[in-house]
């Protein structure tokens, strides 16, 4: 287990009693220990996000130490607001364990199976939002009462420890692939090619490409998998937010498919890579070079659209109906636009760039 060997700490450095990166890569959970307090840290690669109080282990403050503050240390919390004013014993590493949220951006740590501290995808440093433990009493700068949150967050910890075990269990993926498939065939017909998009890392990702057929004069590359997990913080966009949360990305086109289909290298993680969230109208610029961008013709940014009618073109087919987790999934379907398209519909507003793309005759199937 990461951290036990760290467990000793040093002279005026914090033990590590764990240390877990979400299995998307790109969060981290680490739980210290300095003498006086054990705290929990949610990081990305570069900085700290949020921050909980967990334990004081000896007698608590009667108010807050500014001192302590003011030094970097981590805060003992003030006897009011903790469950055990005369402190608690030192936690063991080997007590702890982590468990991410489904959609990566948030993480319960159970001390002995049970949960201890929440740090959820809300919890905020920068706008004073921390996480929540078992052991605080009310509303703190330093964290808020788990107690108070459990009829919300306990659900979520159930859940998402049920979809890990559900993840790791043999024939899962294979499940789940095959029901997309199988509606992927009833709404498009027969599939061709299959590209695996992942790298090795997850969530699995997966491209099903629907050739052309005599009705349907262009080919409908879908990605597979993406719906597989809620995306990242989708559930703090207010009401609908279950409508909203599980995607798949498709792309007509007349070009070659397996050309195309890198397209998707780039975006079939990209919610779990950059942990947001992809709805109809957004718009995402190519992270390189512009000579490289997948779909080429000077295009440099994609827009998401779950209707392109509005667009010229073919009728738009039908790919609704497909549910996981009792959630519905939306197809939201790429038009590839400029980088100047872009920042038109950042500006002003994606209806915008329709507009204006439909004056030009611009089709949503895309062609080179």
């Amino acid at each position: 287990m990461p951290g036990e060997s760290a467990a000793r700490g040093g002279p005026g450095r914090p033990a590590v009693l764990l240390d877990n990166v979400s299995p998307y890569g790109s969060r981290r959970v680490v739980v210290e220990y300095d003498g006086t307090t054990t705290s929990a840290y949610l990081r990305d690669k570069q900085r700290t996000l949020a921050a909980t109080w967990i334990a004081n282990h000896g007698p608590a403050p009667r108010t807050v130490d500014v001192a302590r503050l003011r030094a970097g240390e981590a805060p003992e919390m003030p006897a009011d607001h903790t469950k055990h004013p005369e402190g608690r014993a030192p936690i063991a590493a080997s007590a702890l364990t982590a468990v991410w949220l489904e959609e990566g951006d948030g993480v319960a740590i159970l001390e002995d199976g049970e949960p201890l501290a929440v740090i959820p995808g809300w919890s905020d440093l920068a706008t004073g939002m921390p996480g929540y433990c078992r052991d605080i009493i009310g509303q703190t700068p330093f964290g808020w009462s788990l107690d108070d949150a459990m009829d919300g967050l306990g659900q979520r910890i159930s859940q998402s420890a049920q979809f890990w075990r559900w993840r790791s269990s043999a024939g899962s993926w294979a499940l789940f692939q095959q029901a997309l498939l199988g509606h992927l065939l009833s709404r498009l017909g027969p599939g061709g090619g299959y590209w695996d998009v992942s790298g090795g890392k997850t969530p699995l990702v997966g491209v099903s490409e629907r050739p052309a057929v005599p009705k349907r004069q262009y080919t409908v590359l879908s990605t597979v998998g993406m719906s597989g997990q809620r995306m990242p913080v989708v559930e703090q966009t207010g009401e609908g937010a279950d409508g909203r949360a599980r995607i798949e990305l498709a792309l007509a086109t007349t070009m070659p498919s397996a050309q195309a289909a890198r397209i998707f290298l780039w975006l079939g993680q990209f919610p779990w890579r950059e942990m947001t969230w992809l709805g109809s109208g957004h718009s995402i610029p190519w992270y390189h070079e512009p000579a490289t961008f997948p779909l080429g013709g000077g295009n440099e940014a994609v827009l998401l659209l779950d209707d392109p009618s509005r667009l010229p073109g073919p009728d738009v087919p039908r790919l609704d109906g497909f549910r996981n987790s009792n959630e519905p999934v939306r197809w939201l379907w790429i038009v590839p636009v400029s980088e100047r398209e872009r920042r038109l519909a950042r500006e002003r507003s994606s209806s915008s760039l329709v507009t204006q793309l439909a004056s030009q005759r611009r089709s949503w199937v895309y062609g080179p």
